[in-house]
Formats: C-alpha cells, sequence, structure tokens
C-alpha cells in the first residue's frame, strides 16, 4: 500500500466533505433573526432534521402501515420511510380524536379497523409506530411473529423484560426491529459527523459527550408522558438517542454504565416524573457522557439546544443540532477543529439515508441501515443505566 497517496486521498476527501454549500467558513459568531419555533411537542420530529417532511420520495419499492400515532416523531418516520420508498397504505390509532387529524394529513392512508387488519395484510412489508412507549415493543413483538418488519419510535423498549422478549423473537423470525434515533438518522450534521469520523478527520475517537435538553410545556403533555410505567424513566426516553450515538461514534461494540443518576428536581407537581438524568460509560472503543433534562428555558427559540461533541486524538467535532445559541439560524450546525484550523459546516442540505438504507435492508434482508445487535445494544445499555440509577434530589 502506497501510505502517502493513501494519506492524500484522505485528507482531499476530508476538505471535500467540509466544503458544503456554504462553503467552508472560519468559525465566527454570525447574527441571525430570532424565529421562533413550534412549542407544541411534535415541533421535534421536525427540529431534529432542521427541514419539513415534504423531501422527494421514491417510487414505491414497498408497502408499508402505522399502528400507534400517540407521538409527533411518528410523522418523520413515515417521511423517512416515503424517502426510501415506502408506499402509505394505512394507519390505525386507537383514539378517535388522533386518527381524526391525521387522516386529514395522510389522505392516501386508509384508516384500518383494527391493528389485527394490518397484522394480517400480507402485502405489508413494514409496520411504523410511535404508540405510547410501553406499547412498542408489544406491537412490534406481534408485527415480526406476523412475518412483517417493524421500525418502532424511541424508546423502542422500555424494560428489560420486554428487550428479553424483543430478542428472543427477533432471532426465531429473523425480522427487522429498527428504532428511529432521529438525532442521528434525521440530523444531517450528525450523519455528515459520521463520514468525517469515518474519513478520520479527528483521528481516533476517544469520547462522546451527548446533551438533550427538551423543554417541558407539560400544558400539551398527555396525561401518560408523566407516568414513569409509560415512559420508562427520562434516561429509558430520552437519553436512547445518546446512547445510540456513543455506539456508533466511538465504533464500541460492548460497554458498561459506570454510573447514572435521576430526579425529579423542580417538578413536585408530577411525582412520577424525572426531569434530570445523565450517564458515565465506558465501552471497548472509547468513553462516554450523557445528560438529558426538561430545563429548556422559554427564552430560546426551539424546543432543546440538543448537542453532541466527539473527541479524537487529533481533534474534535461539535454537533449543535437544533440551533446556534451564537447566532446562526436554523440548526444542523457542525464545527470541526484539528490539528491546523477551526472550520464551520452549515449541513442543512446533507441527505439522510436511513429512510433510503432500511427499504433496502427490508428489500434484500441486510443490515446496512444499523445492525440490529446495535439497536439491541443500545437499548440495553440506557435500560440498564435507567435500572441501577441512583436518584438525587437537590431541592431545598
Amino acid at each position: 500500500m502506497n501510505t502517502k497517496r493513501t494519506q492524500a486521498d484522505r485528507r482531499k476527501f476530508i476538505k471535500e466533505s467540509v466544503a458544503t454549500a456554504a462553503g467552508l467558513v472560519a468559525m465566527s459568531a454570525m447574527p441571525g433573526k430570532n424565529i421562533r419555533a413550534s412549542d407544541q411537542p411534535g415541533s421535534e420530529s421536525v427540529a431534529h432534521t432542521g427541514r419539513t417532511t415534504g423531501t422527494t420520495a421514491q417510487a414505491p419499492r414497498i408497502r408499508f402501515s402505522v399502528i400507534g400515532i400517540n407521538h409527533d416523531h411518528i410523522h418523520g418516520q413515515i417521511a423517512a420511510t416515503l424517502r426510501g420508498g415506502g408506499e402509505f397504505v394505512s394507519f390505525y390509532a386507537k383514539e378517535p380524536e388522533l386518527a381524526a387529524a391525521f387522516a386529514k394529513r395522510y389522505p392516501q392512508a386508509k384508516l384500518a379497523r383494527s391493528a389485527q387488519e394490518i397484522l394480517e395484510d400480507n402485502s405489508i412489508q413494514l409496520v411504523v409506530s410511535a404508540a405510547i412507549p410501553a406499547e412498542r415493543a408489544p406491537i412490534g413483538l406481534a408485527v415480526m411473529r406476523h412475518g412483517k418488519d417493524y421500525m418502532s419510535d424511541k424508546p423502542g423498549i422500555t424494560t428489560l423484560a420486554q428487550l428479553a422478549e424483543v430478542r428472543r423473537v427477533q432471532k426465531a423470525t429473523k425480522r427487522i426491529y429498527s428504532i428511529m434515533y432521529s438525532e442521528r438518522f434525521e440530523n444531517a450534521a450528525t450523519v455528515k459527523a459520521g463520514e468525517l469520523v469515518k474519513a478520520g478527520a479527528i483521528g481516533q475517537i476517544l469520547q462522546t459527550t451527548g446533551l438533550g435538553p427538551h423543554r417541558m410545556n407539560s400544558k400539551a403533555r398527555p396525561q401518560w408522558f408523566f407516568d414513569r410505567k409509560y415512559f420508562g424513566g427520562i434516561i429509558c426516553d430520552i437519553a436512547s438517542h445518546q446512547f445510540d450515538q456513543f455506539l456508533f461514534f466511538t465504533g464500541s461494540n460492548s460497554a458498561t454504565v459506570v454510573a447514572s443518576q435521576i430526579g425529579n428536581l423542580h417538578h413536585p407537581q408530577y411525582p412520577e416524573l424525572e426531569d434530570f438524568g445523565d450517564v458515565m460509560l465506558r465501552g471497548n472503543q472509547g468513553m462516554g457522557y450523557i445528560r438529558v433534562d426538561w430545563f429548556t428555558p422559554d427564552g430560546l427559540n426551539t424546543w432543546g439546544d440538543g448537542r453532541l461533541t466527539i473527541l479524537g486524538t487529533d481533534g474534535f467535532i461539535e454537533i449543535r443540532k437544533n440551533v446556534d445559541i451564537a447566532g446562526r439560524t436554523g440548526g444542523n450546525h457542525l464545527f470541526l477543529v484539528d490539528q491546523k484550523e477551526t472550520r464551520y459546516v452549515d449541513c442543512s442540505k446533507e441527505p439522510l439515508p436511513y429512510g433510503q438504507k432500511l427499504v433496502d435492508d427490508i428489500i434484500n434482508r441486510t443490515e446496512t441501515a444499523m445492525t440490529q445487535e446495535h439497536c439491541f445494544l443500545a437499548t440495553e445499555l440506557a435500560l440498564k443505566a435507567q435500572q441501577q440509577a441512583q436518584r438525587i434530589n437537590v431541592r431545598k
């Protein structure tokens, strides 16, 4: 192998990768307009991508249906599947008020009389769900037992007992059980960071720091949102994204939870709620730190200043997923610092390949979107961190 040529090729790829539509720009705090995004819970599904769901879709390659529409993340899941070549044919929701609004948004999909009607439709290859979190694994088990693949909103599994059964049935049926980790799959800056890390832009990855703050917006939340038995706890729920990113960017395929803690620090009126959680991780290829909370203030123009920092031996990448509080508008901001310079990349026009890859996997029986073991390990770590978390209380 010609080492000098390989290194030159790598440098050329990195240089071309960061020279996106906005070009390669020196880091600066440019003033921007303060445009307030929607504060409704559903605004999260759009803010992960920094774009609307109107991306051009491929011609249909598979047929898919939806069971459970309790979280607005369902719209991002549908958009990804449409982009990948899915034909949306039917849906079922047990709540009439949710079904009515959903039917207006997706007139191409008929309302099924029951979940069983969808499960028994042999023309359906994929079922997508954003049901109440505790119901997602039972739906997935039924889907796989009926010979179909499954894509769940996160968290896709809320207990270790559910995880054990999902693993058993997935192994027996060989169906796909995919969890839509939208902070990676549907955030273009995070997708770009994956390309840069793979190209060696910051050397060997040592550690990731993932921050997932959210706005409470309690008046707009359904009752199940405040009951731990339905959402699984703050680490299980919100931090599921960060466990996925930790494994992906460090390349770890085994890890342990060093420490974790949770608490309801400021919302005593909701005794089952956890509004803060953090975790330390040690993987076989790197370390990780995670912090999630429900403390986004109303003064921020979006639901949460989600960030990811990836530390390497030769530099670091910071992603500001939804907002740059220094002044740039929109989301999908990437900053890369190496031994030579500091660079900024606007990733808002980068492609989002998850939907395409998942449909490919359904057709070809491959694992290009996400390996099944990665999906389950990210979930296992989140559930173990939630289960062993020390409860804290700082209220005076």
